[in-house]
């Protein structure tokens, strides 16, 4: 064989195999980039809800690309706003994975929107990373795919049934979002207080993106319960809590942390004291606690110096996130990911305070709630 015959045959081999290296990369990764998508409400009632969770996340994510990135890879976000609306987060996730051709899905918020996003990643076996839920649909049955950062429901409720049982406050009503979400926190109050031997004295209900909550009122008010736990959004329990006030109501008010804390202390302001909510997060102003002194300096040089709950949950998604890349290695791929993932525990990784714990049979990674009480001028004490 000439030289030349051999320079051609050489030629194509070596033409052939980049081809195929190229058509076996995964899908949302280059050499430069890792591509993740989340669908959140952006804007709406609930939209400080994906805001905030937005913020902690890429104040993360972009401390990370500064200092070169995972493995030489820039970790981007590309954000879609569903309002908190199920059809658009289904039709967020379409375009992720058909369109845009994300690696993975990321901090999405709310149960009906992560339930109408559930069989579309499955199908595609797209990892879905840190959603701002509880809910028991993400969690049973097992799924492979889906790896949950924050506590459950149940685990929420029950922590609030606990602390009121144990406080003499048996006569406990349920004012809840007449959708996934409520129902899931509605079943996780029976639930606890079940074990309690009792039974909630009083429910009622408000429509997703709605503060119309006077029939709430004229139903849980005759029963006169000692305390109402909510499980809806900032602005419908804040709405109701307001309503109840001025109906004369003079308990107590519980909520679980999806209802965005700072986002409600904001908006009922002035009625905002004494109302209790349950957190799956440290307390973001504790900076002795590792994590959260990260978070607050990471926050800062982004430009954030606002606070909260819900973008320190994002920042510690990210965090978790990063580290499950770091893990699966420069030849990443969803099924390397997966398997860095459940490789993470409290053993081998320092959160800095806030441990998370994996395994290829579990994939939730906390049982972390604690409790916290609005005080004067929408601020906090645990």
């Amino acid at each position: 064989m000439s030289l030349r015959s051999l320079f051609s045959v050489l030629s194509a081999v070596l033409v052939l195999s980049l081809a195929c290296g190229s058509a076996s990369a995964e899908i949302g990764v280059t050499d430069q980039k890792i591509l993740i998508g989340q669908s959140a409400a952006f804007t709406g009632p609930a939209a400080q809800l994906g805001i905030q969770m937005h913020a902690g996340a890429k104040a993360y994510f972009d401390a990370v690309n500064a200092q070169g990135g995972v493995n030489g890879r820039r970790i981007e976000i590309i954000q879609a706003d569903d309002k908190y609306e199920a059809d658009l987060a289904a039709a967020n996730t379409k375009r992720f994975i058909d369109v845009d051709n994300v690696f993975a899905l990321f901090g999405y918020v709310g149960t009906p929107t992560s339930n109408a996003a559930l069989p579309i990643f499955t199908q595609a076996h797209v990892p879905f990373f840190a959603p701002f839920t509880g809910a028991e649909s993400l969690r049973q049955p097992f799924n492979r795919d889906i790896f949950n950062i924050r506590a459950s429901y149940f685990d929420e409720t029950e922590h609030l049934v606990d602390r009121l049982t144990k406080t003499g406050i048996k006569k406990i009503a349920v004012f809840y979002q007449n959708d996934a979400y409520g129902r899931a926190g509605l079943a996780g109050v029976e639930r606890a207080l079940k074990l309690m031997k009792a039974d909630v004295v009083a429910t009622a209900t408000v429509e997703r993106n709605s503060i119309e909550v006077k029939a709430a009122v004229a139903k849980i008010l005759p029963a006169k319960p000692d305390a109402i736990i909510q499980i809806s959004a900032y602005t419908s329990c804040a709405a109701y809590i307001r309503s109840m006030k001025q109906a004369g109501y003079t308990g107590q008010f519980y909520n679980v942390s999806f209802v965005g804390s700072q986002a409600l202390a904001d908006t009922l302001g002035k009625d905002g004291p004494g109302v209790v909510i349950s957190q799956v997060v440290p307390f973001p102003w504790h900076a002795a606690t590792p994590v959260v002194a990260e978070y607050q300096k990471t926050m800062v040089r982004s430009g954030v110096k606002d606070w909260n709950f819900s973008s320190l949950e994002g920042f510690i998604a990210a965090k978790v996130f990063t580290e499950g890349l770091k893990r699966a290695g420069r030849e990443l791929t969803r099924e390397k990911l997966i398997r860095a993932l459940e490789s993470i525990n409290h053993n081998n990784f320092d959160t800095g305070g806030f441990d998370v714990n994996f395994s290829a049979t579990n994939h939730n990674g906390s049982r972390y709630v604690d409790m916290t009480v609005i005080t004067k001028d929408a601020r906090f004490a645990d």
